[in-house]
């Protein structure tokens, strides 16, 4: 799968919560981008060399006529827009949060691997779990799989974002950390307390709770599957910036390290050390 850079459009931005936004953009990265990947977003100020790698929360198509965008997925031709949702956690994302349609920003992607996607529907029960800033890339996820879906999703307190929008593809449920809504607790906490069950999980969030859904998946007996976050410098596997630690040795590195921007950041939970 190729990857390139090119300086896109800003097509909309919206706040959804406080600090979250959601940025849509025109770009012909939609066209290859699968669920689980990111992008790098490159900043207007020499100050900040660095890119921000960024989760695709969902591609979708611009109608000419009217300039809408439609989430259906049609053919991969077809898609020419894909959309980011991030927190402001710096200068960088501050910046981000500015940008108006019409403005232009250079991204480079779609980068990473993706989460494994059965090519027709067999018959899984799928347990998607999104934590904080790990709830965006679940939204093209649920798009894309073709089987029973059960989204577990966690925040700190009431102030929800894209709740609505992943409730149109599985049955949801909600974990806050001060029991404002939903569960009181983690997502383990509302997978147990709800009687959610499945026989694949894929998930995103901190590493805590990656590490209590490995955990989980081992008791139960299931596949999970875990997209990792971490601080990225080059975000295309030169530097090493952002290794995390493997149960095998790996190719590149000789050591049991994994470069989470190259070989993830999608990872086979057995084969991670948390």
């Amino acid at each position: 799968m190729s990857k390139k850079k090119e300086t896109a459009k800003v097509i909309s931005q919206e706040m959804l919560a406080g600090n979250i936004y959601s940025m849509w953009i025109e770009t012909d990265i939609a066209k290859e981008a699968r669920p689980g990947q990111f992008i790098s977003v490159y900043t207007k100020s020499e100050a900040r060399l660095l890119p921000r790698p960024i989760s695709i929360c969902e591609t979708g198509c611009i109608n000419r006529p009217d300039g809408k965008i439609t989430d259906d997925h049609g053919t991969a031709d077809s898609r020419n827009a894909l959309r980011i949702v991030y927190r402001i956690a710096g200068e960088g994302t501050r910046e981000f949060s500015a940008y108006k349609a019409g403005d232009s920003v250079d991204i480079l992607g779609p980068l990473g691997n993706g989460f494994p996607l059965p090519e027709k529907k067999d018959g899984s029960d799928a347990i998607l779990i999104g934590g904080g800033i790990g709830i965006p890339p679940m939204l093209e996820l649920a798009k894309a799989l073709r089987c029973n879906k059960t989204i577990v999703a966690g925040y700190r307190d009431a102030d929800l974002f894209l709740d609505k929008e992943l409730g149109k593809y599985g049955k949801l449920v909600i974990a806050t950390d001060d029991g404002s809504a939903g569960t009181k607790g983690t997502v383990i906490d509302a997978i147990r307390q709800q009687g959610v069950t499945g026989t694949v999980i894929y998930a995103c969030g901190p590493t805590p709770m990656l590490r209590g859904i490995k955990a989980y998946a081992q008791e139960m007996g299931i596949e999970a599957y875990i997209s990792m976050e971490e601080r990225m410098a080059c975000g295309v596997g030169a530097c090493l910036g952002c290794v995390c630690k493997t149960t095998e040795t790996d190719d590149h590195s000789k050591v049991k390290n994994a470069r989470i921007c190259k070989d993830g950041p999608v990872f086979l939970a057995s084969t991670i050390d948390l």
